[in-house]
């Protein structure tokens, strides 16, 4: 035990001379895994709590526009998938790889999984600065990153450069071209693939350089996708995969449907000819304005795309007039000239009515641990 405790390190401490309540939580996922047992990682602290039933793993959804919701999956779920990943990005006991989220959520409790189950060496730098993150990660010789896009915004944005990592596995949204570009840049080594899944369903696609702009790629090996229900090409993603959760073990999700073999998480999207699945959002987000059906993801994608930090986030507010109106959230301080082109962009490439009626530059962003945008906290910027 005290081998593979040793090719874990807490923020650049081998893990087992961390301290600190993450590190101890840390340590008793370590355990649980590699001894079979089942064990819970709920709490944004994280908290862990293991049983004595073997074979099943206990995490939360990231919760950006609710309460978490805790997924129960059984183990081989996610190793069958580690299998696939060994074959797929040529993983070996050689890589070293980088945590960058909360424990408590499936990204980064998945790498942490993977990183043991195919003996790499694994850093755990969630709670660090971008720059502190990237010299620890220099320092290292690190190879491989499991990082959400505003994460690897972060990181890339602190100007240090990571010639060590030749693998980027970029998930939990839509990863973003002028990211992509600078990941490129200061990640020259690195090969780029943006997987798209949902803790309910682990890996549904895969996206790799070859991949349309827009796309989140084709089915990953073993997945089956259908488009159901659809109307004018748009329709409900249904998946059929030997990776599917067995349930919910606290909460639930009126999203979350199942039908015979397949099931939805309740996203929007459609296949083109080449089998590439393109999303347009979810059915619980969709908002309609002037009598049109509208998705904010759309415009936080064009956000992410031409803001200066990349970092963002759109929320619907009802309106009397016109159903709803847009609010977006930026990372960084007041702009008129940036607004003033944010807005002629977002016009010329989505229409007038999804130009959002103000936008809040903010210094301080707020992230769930999971490295995703809080959506209730940004809500309430709006009863101010």
């Amino acid at each position: 035990m005290m081998t593979t405790m040793a090719r874990l390190r807490y923020q650049g401490v081998a893990l087992d001379k961390a301290d600190g309540e993450v590190a101890d939580a840390l340590q008793r996922v370590v355990r649980a895994y590699t001894t079979g047992r089942t064990f819970r990682a709920v709490s944004q602290s994280p908290w862990i709590e293991t049983g004595h039933d073997s074979g099943h793993i206990e995490c939360t959804t990231c919760g950006s526009s609710g309460i978490p919701k805790v997924v129960r999956r059984p183990y081989m779920t996610w190793q069958k998938t580690f299998e696939l990943n060994r074959q797929i990005f040529g993983l070996t006991a050689a890589d070293r790889s980088a945590i960058f989220g909360g424990l408590n959520h499936s990204l980064a409790l998945y790498g942490v999984c993977e990183s043991l189950h195919l003996g790499m060496e694994c850093d755990f730098v969630t709670g660090m600065r971008p720059r502190a993150q990237a010299m620890q990660l220099q320092a290292a010789g690190t190879t491989v990153l499991y990082i959400t896009p505003t994460q690897l915004r972060l990181l890339t944005g602190s100007g240090e450069t990571l010639p060590s990592v030749r693998l980027i596995l970029c998930g939990g949204g839509k990863l973003d071209a002028k990211t992509r570009e600078r990941a490129g840049r200061y990640c020259p080594a690195a090969t780029i693939h943006e997987f798209y899944g949902a803790s309910e369903t682990s890996f549904i696609t895969l996206a790799d350089a070859g991949t349309p702009e827009g796309s989140v790629g084709k089915a990953y090996p073993g997945v089956t996708i259908a488009i159901r229900n659809a109307h004018q090409g748009v329709g409900e993603v249904w998946v059929s995969s030997p990776y599917l959760f067995s349930g919910y073990a606290a909460g639930g999700s009126e999203e979350t449907r199942t039908d015979g073999d397949f099931m939805t998480v309740g996203e929007l999207g459609f296949l083109d000819p080449s089998g590439h699945l393109w999303l347009c959002g979810r059915r619980s987000r969709m908002v309609t304005i002037a009598d049109k059906n509208v998705y904010p993801e759309a415009v936080e994608a064009l956000l992410s795309q031409y803001s200066d930090s990349g970092v963002c986030a759109v929320i619907a507010a009802p309106d009397a007039s016109r159903g709803h109106i847009l609010h977006a959230f930026i990372q960084g301080h007041p702009d008129p000239l940036q607004e003033k082109t944010l807005r002629r962009l977002i016009t010329e490439q989505l229409g007038s009515g999804m130009v959002p009626r103000r936008f809040w530059f903010l210094p301080e962003f707020p992230l769930l641990s999971a490295g995703k945008a809080d959506l209730k906290r940004l809500e309430d910027y709006l009863k101010t």
